[in-house]
């Protein structure tokens, strides 16, 4: 509500392309529910109704009206704000804000030294996170919180205004801790990732093993993490943890009510996709190695295939095959997997260009599965959409098309995003 009690009621007006996600009849672009000549009524930071900008007036006469009858004879209703704020977007294309499902946010320090050498020839391996690790445990809070703060600009300026945030570089009780609750102070989205690797202090011959390592996280780490979490993950990989110690981890994330993600493979094929399958995860990401097995396990399930094409620009890994997915009825997402090792990007733009030039996606598709794709792997309705009762959340395009996003890579199209109706970049 603003001052007074008056409802905070907003028009952005001369859209030349709305994607809105949301296809219907008379709509272009089949699932991305394009409306040209486009208006966007926004109240509360929420969505009341998208169509022709030509019909806008009368829309807000219906909504006044709507309003009026509910709270006659109302002594103490809130008053009526009879001044839409107008926004006039240029004829500028608008979309969805970006839903990035897959980030790991809190960390120390860099690895620009490891990058350098692997383009140099030197192959990546899960174990270059150890390094991470060190350098986050030793990090003061407010350095780490800092240094989030700034991730979280970056990535608004980018467009992305949903974003998951996973733990994974503490890797004790203690660190683990505080890396939920640093990214619990940013986005609801936030993912127990204990079981990223197997801490030094554990392995073996010295340390007494991954077994071990697992006891401590489906013990007191999980217990210390789930109160600021939604979600538990596991990268079940070669160099990581097994099937068993990986399932050990899900099913215990599961019983202590947070939803379940899986990291698998990635490094070449294994047992991740059909693992998270099974468990009715939300998303298995990475997906770089699949089977024929795998693509139709993933077609017949609920669970999202979220790919990182950050990852391979990053590692020279071949790409994903998302062509081979979403035409086995898959349904894919996109994320940037912003990390310090093996992707240390935040641009979903970046992503869907990659994605498009490399991955065999449409422009249209890949727009939809860094959006709508990312709010599915999410298990969210009310983001990644511009519909009735969806967040305002929306990124305007300085261009006429969401078509630019990949016909124009590394151009900073993103003019200005929006957050709850905000304008927060």
């Amino acid at each position: 509500m603003t001052d007074g009690g008056a409802v905070r009621r907003m028009l952005l007006t001369n859209v030349g392309e709305l994607v809105t996600n949301d296809p219907a009849d008379g709509r272009d672009g089949g699932p991305l529910g394009i409306v040209r000549d486009a208006a966007v009524l926004v109240e509360e930071g929420r969505i009341v109704w998208v169509g022709p900008a030509a019909h806008a007036p009368s829309q807000l006469d219906a909504v006044r009206h709507e309003r009026e009858d509910r709270r006659a004879g109302d002594e103490h209703r809130a008053a009526w704000d009879s001044d839409v704020e107008v926004v006039d977007l240029g004829g500028r294309a608008v979309i969805p804000g970006f839903v990035d499902s897959h980030t790991h946010l809190v960390f120390g320090g860099d690895r620009a030294e490891e990058f350098a050498a692997r383009m140099a020839g030197r192959a990546y391996e899960a174990g270059g996170i150890r390094s991470t690790v060190a350098a986050t445990r030793a990090a003061t809070d407010d350095e780490l919180r800092a240094r989030l703060a700034g991730f979280v600009a970056e990535l608004r300026r980018q467009g992305t205004t949903t974003f998951e945030i996973k733990t994974g570089y503490g890797l004790s009780v203690a660190d683990e801790a505080r890396l939920a609750r640093l990214a619990a102070e940013v986005t609801d989205e936030v993912t127990f990732l204990g079981a990223h690797v197997v801490p030094f202090e554990f392995r073996e011959p010295d340390g007494p093993g991954a077994d071990a390592y697992v006891d401590v996280v489906v013990g007191e780490m999980l217990e210390a993490c789930a109160p600021h979490a939604r979600w538990v993950d596991a990268f079940c990989e070669r160099g990581a943890f097994t099937e068993a110690q990986s399932r050990r981890v899900l099913e215990a994330g599961r019983a202590a009510g947070l939803g379940v993600r899986v990291h698998g493979n990635q490094l070449g094929e294994g047992p991740g996709v059909r693992l998270a399958v099974e468990l009715d995860a939300a998303s298995v990401d990475h997906c770089t190695y699949l089977t024929d097995e795998d693509v139709a396990a993933l077609a017949g399930s609920s669970t999202v295939a979220t790919l990182l094409p950050g990852v391979e620009f990053s590692t020279r890994q071949p790409y994903p095959d998302a062509r081979r997915l979403i035409d086995a009825g898959a349904t894919v997402a996109l994320a940037s997997d912003c990390n310090p090792g093996s992707s240390f990007t935040s641009s979903m733009p970046f992503c869907i260009a990659v994605a498009v030039r490399d991955m065999g996606m449409t422009p249209a598709e890949a727009v939809w599965a860094s959006t709508a794709g990312g709010a599915v792997a999410l298990r969210r309705t009310d983001v990644g959409t511009l519909r009735p009762g969806s967040r305002a959340d929306l990124a305007v395009l300085d261009a006429p098309s969401h078509v630019h996003l990949a016909y124009r890579p590394g151009v900073p199209l993103v003019a200005e995003t929006w957050k709850d109706g905000v304008r927060v970049a």
